[in-house]
């Protein structure tokens, strides 16, 4: 009775959950497939430039001009890759129903009225908006009848990069081995088309080849609609290489290249980035993390404006002070492309200068895995088909069973374990095995900074729909990971999936151990849990109720830096992605001798009684 109980909390909860995250997908809103041919021959939409990235860019502005002889609030115009959207062979939903017209979502759109102020009188329009490299043309569409009802009025002519199938938007990630360091890159080359590798080596040094690995996936990867239906577009090919025997804080250079049977190479512009400390190094590290950040459109085009009105701030605020930060941690919920494949490509294209300067490692949420009958824990809609394959493609990260998503990884004195909610952690389970292997194994005195880290709270949480489960964190979460927490001496404790920012006093089994303070030395008394997932996605209410164990609750968007100076010194800052300025910070200084002997068969369970 009692697991029947839990079962119900759960499926109540989501409803819950579903319900205060308000938004959706902005591309779900438009009726693609109930699209009729309108087409006047009055109209007309054109677009110049003809051919984009002819000096390599892999991002340009082009300018749209249209004319609607009867125009009306409802127009709109939609960004269509491949350009012949409407050539796509579409399957009916039954077989008495006639095959819709279009079956192919735009991958960005905006209203006819936008920044035209008199549209809807003379049926003229402007935009300009912003494209980036994704492999095919593009072609720009007039509709009226709104998004529920689009007619289709008129078509552009085309519009394309001058090499659509460049390597582009590398990214950066450490390796299974801390003197590691793996390249993932997006182009149009199949293998049979040309040979991926990375050409890199030690900035002023001699230059190395490395051979790169190449996966991508088919529309029946795809678990459910809209991924495998009007979301869907081919992701490309991604390329993985692995730089090998790195030497500790050294920097280096790299491009990406391809060669094509004619032994024509095709390369990308060069990058550069800093290899991981030896773990243990005593020297400055600094790591930045949050979650739920998505993607935003620099164009002001409808495609996100109210999902993820945050991210293009947070990203900013992290391209800004780059040259202080070391490695990037986004704790699940990548772009939010909820089975619509062309964001993956928008979303690695806006990350690009901070992940292919330093290691951008992901954690995956429910956005990228759920789906019913999949194996996720929980069986809700919320990956819109994609059941987390793009994610595990699109990203490397150095977990075991890359579908899985749970790993550790290491850098300088930190070590981070990152777990995967959408997956049981619960006691028993082989994801649990390997969170208390994690926080056991690490040798403290080298590494003394542990960090825990999971998309879901499996800590606290004072949202609001939280408290009206009385649940104040995921329904059994605190339940299994708080004891293991503990146990290990866990100094932080990081989630997202609440979109907003919340730091608790050093907590356990509901109490404060000690006051909330700017400052923590001695021995280690409990896990600080820390909410951060204000990264970009629309905002989540906390509760009004008092609640003793919530010291700093931000509704606004952010991030954290942790800053290591030493074995025995640690700053935390929460930053306001608005400015870039700190609004909650504390300092750690301990020496950590009371846990240096804790191993996974020795260390004492500490609990209020004691």
């Amino acid at each position: 009775r009692r697991s029947m109980i839990r079962l119900w909390v759960v499926a109540t909860w989501l409803i819950v959950c579903a319900a205060a995250h308000p938004g959706e997908q902005p591309l779900s809103r438009i009726a693609v497939e109930r699209t009729v041919l309108a087409v006047n021959e009055s109209a007309h939409v054109k677009a110049s430039p003809w051919v984009l990235g002819l000096k390599g860019q892999n991002s340009e502005w082009v300018e749209v001009e249209f004319f609607h002889p009867s125009p009306s609030n409802d127009d709109w115009i939609g960004v269509f890759s491949p350009a012949n959207f409407s050539a796509a062979i579409c399957e009916p939903e039954n077989k008495r129903q006639r095959p819709p017209v279009l079956c192919t979502a735009p991958i960005k759109y905006q209203f006819a009225n936008f920044n035209n102020d008199g549209y809807n009188k003379s049926g003229k329009g402007y935009l300009k908006l912003q494209l980036i490299n994704q492999r095919e043309d593009f072609s720009f569409a007039l509709f009226s009848g709104g998004l529920l009802k689009p007619k289709l009025i008129a078509v552009s002519n085309k519009v394309a990069f001058a090499n659509p199938k460049a390597p582009v938007y590398p990214r950066l990630a450490q390796g299974k081995s801390w003197n590691e360091m793996t390249v993932t890159w997006t182009s149009g080359y199949d293998i049979k088309e040309a040979v991926p590798f990375v050409e890199w080596g030690a900035k002023g040094g001699r230059s190395f080849l490395s051979p790169a690995g190449t996966l991508t996936f088919d529309r029946n990867s795809m678990c459910g609609a809209p991924a495998r239906t009007v979301g869907w577009r081919h992701p490309g090919y991604i390329h993985t290489s692995y730089l090998k025997d790195l030497w500790p804080d050294s920097l280096y250079t790299y491009r990406l290249g391809h060669r094509l049977p004619n032994s024509t190479l095709i390369w990308s512009k060069s990058y550069s980035f800093k290899a991981s400390p030896y773990p243990g190094q005593d020297s400055l590290q600094r790591v930045v993390i949050f979650g739920d950040m998505g993607k935003a459109e620099a164009d002001g085009s409808n495609e996100f404006n109210d999902f993820q009105p945050g991210s293009l701030n947070t990203t900013y605020q992290i391209i800004r002070d780059l040259e202080n930060i070391d490695m990037v941690v986004h704790i699940g919920d990548i772009c939010y492309a909820n089975g619509y494949l062309s964001q993956w490509d928008q979303f690695t294209a806006q990350i690009e200068p901070i992940a292919s300067t330093v290691p951008y490692m992901i954690g995956s949420g429910n956005h990228e895995r759920d789906w019913p009958g999949t194996g996720s824990f929980y069986g809700n809609l919320d990956s819109g088909g994609e059941c987390g394959v793009p994610a595990q493609t699109v990203f490397y990260t150095p977990a075991e069973n890359r579908a899985k998503f749970w790993y550790a990884t290491d850098y300088g004195m930190f070590r981070f374990c990152i777990a995967h909610t959408e997956e049981d952690w619960r006691p028993g389970t082989e994801q649990y095995k390997f969170i208390e292997q994690c926080l056991s194994s690490v040798d403290r005195q080298k590494q003394p900074w542990l960090i825990f880290l999971a998309h879901r709270v499996l800590g606290y949480s004072s949202c609001s729909y939280y408290e009206e489960q009385g649940t104040f964190g995921e329904p059994m979460g605190r339940d299994t990971i708080e004891e293991l927490l503990q146990k290990y001496r866990v100094d932080l404790a990081f989630y997202g999936h609440v979109h907003s920012y919340e730091r608790t006093c050093p907590v356990y089994q509901g109490q404060c151990v000690v006051n909330a303070s700017d400052h923590y030395n001695g021995p280690f008394k409990a896990t600080t849990h820390v909410v951060v997932g204000g990264g970009g996605a629309s905002l989540s209410e906390f509760t009004t109720s008092k609640i003793k164990w919530s010291h700093y609750t931000d509704f606004d968007f952010g991030f954290v830096k942790l800053t290591a100076f030493n074995h025995s010194s640690m700053l935390f800052e929460y930053k306001k992605s608005r400015d870039g300025n700190v609004y909650d910070h504390f300092t750690i200084s301990r020496d950590y001798r009371d846990i240096l002997a804790c191993s996974v068969d020795n260390c004492p369970r500490t609990t209020l009684a004691t």
